[in-house]
């Protein structure tokens, strides 16, 4: 099972986010998602973990979907920057 860090720990370690995105899916898209995780994982004979990978490293894993169907997560996933992330354009 995944573990999800907290916002109080996050918090603690890197101070206060300068902004957090959550994100959210339809069931059908959840449900989608979850058998072509689940077809990696399947396939793999369990040696591999299919996950999600976004650009900017967020990991979405079959238990992060079940929990968030359960009601036990209010978003699929949460994305925090802080201000030292924020890199100026200099052109």
């Amino acid at each position: 099972m995944s573990e999800r860090i907290s916002l109080q720990e996050i918090l603690r370690e890197n101070g206060v986010p300068q902004i957090k995105l959550d994100m959210h899916a339809t069931k059908e898209e959840c449900l989608q998602l979850r058998e072509k995780l689940m077809a990696i994982r399947d396939l793999s004979h369990g040696a591999e973990q299919g996950y999600l990978d976004v650009s900017c490293k967020v990991y979405i894993d079959v238990d992060d979907i079940d929990r968030y169907l359960s009601g036990e997560l209010d978003t699929l996933a949460e994305v925090y920057a802080f201000p030292e992330d924020i890199k100026a354009y200099r052109g």
